[in-house]
């Protein structure tokens, strides 16, 4: 089914909706919208074409504009059903929205949402190997070493202060950030595609990340 693919009930309505009837050049509609302007004589005769594209294309708006605490109870049983949380977890639908802000922008399907959310919802990290031999090497350790000794002496964690911190070592060592942010972001997901990595940072808090960078340091 659809909605096991991932797909908003807001977004299958709308498609569904929208197959076998038009009002003008108007593609998104409100489920109050539609019952405004439904009309059987707006109905078409010709053949309805399903197209996969523009189904996709209407979910990836409704989970950009879904908001965050509405989109987590949809996003609620993906993570159940990957493993990521358990029956009973305990966490409130507001808890589980602070990761979809970092996410909703890029996400296709709930799906996807889902397993692109493993680094905030699983304990501890699971390392692709590719990416743990390429970025946590010998050359990696004093930057990684750096980055734990600022993290730990900032008072206020927020991504403004992250991101100067960053700057700061990025400059003092002559390097590009990516130098900087992919051993990081590695060290933190385990792998090297997430979302910002300041975002990742503020996301775990300052507790879990020390942790996380301690623990990956080769």
């Amino acid at each position: 089914a659809y909605r096991d693919m991932g797909y908003l009930p807001s977004a299958l309505i709308n498609y569904l909706a929208r197959l076998g009837w038009s009002h003008g050049d108007q593609e998104i509609f409100s489920l109050e919208e539609m019952i405004r302007h439904f009309s059987f004589d707006s109905v078409h005769t010709s053949a309805a074409v399903f197209d996969p594209d523009k189904l996709s294309w209407l979910n990836e708006h409704y989970i950009k504009t879904t908001p965050p605490e509405d989109l987590a109870r949809h996003l609620e049983p993906f993570l159940i059903r990957s493993g990521l949380l358990e029956e009973g977890h305990g966490l409130d639908f507001a808890e589980i929205s602070r990761v979809i802000p970092s996410l909703n922008q890029r996400a296709k399907t709930l799906v996807e949402m889902a397993e692109k959310s493993a680094f905030y919802f699983k304990k501890g990290v699971e390392f692709d190997d590719k990416a743990k031999t390429k970025f946590l090497t010998d050359e990696a350790r004093p930057l990684l070493e750096k980055a734990i000794a600022g993290l730990s002496q900032l008072e206020n964690f927020s991504s403004e202060e992250i991101e100067l911190l960053f700057k700061k070592i990025v400059e003092e060592e002559g390097i590009k950030l990516g130098k900087l942010a992919q051993p990081v972001r590695v060290a933190l997901t385990g792998t090297t595609v997430s979302p910002g990595i300041y975002d990742v940072i503020l996301l775990l808090g300052k507790d879990e990340t020390l942790a996380r960078l301690k623990q990956a340091l080769p």
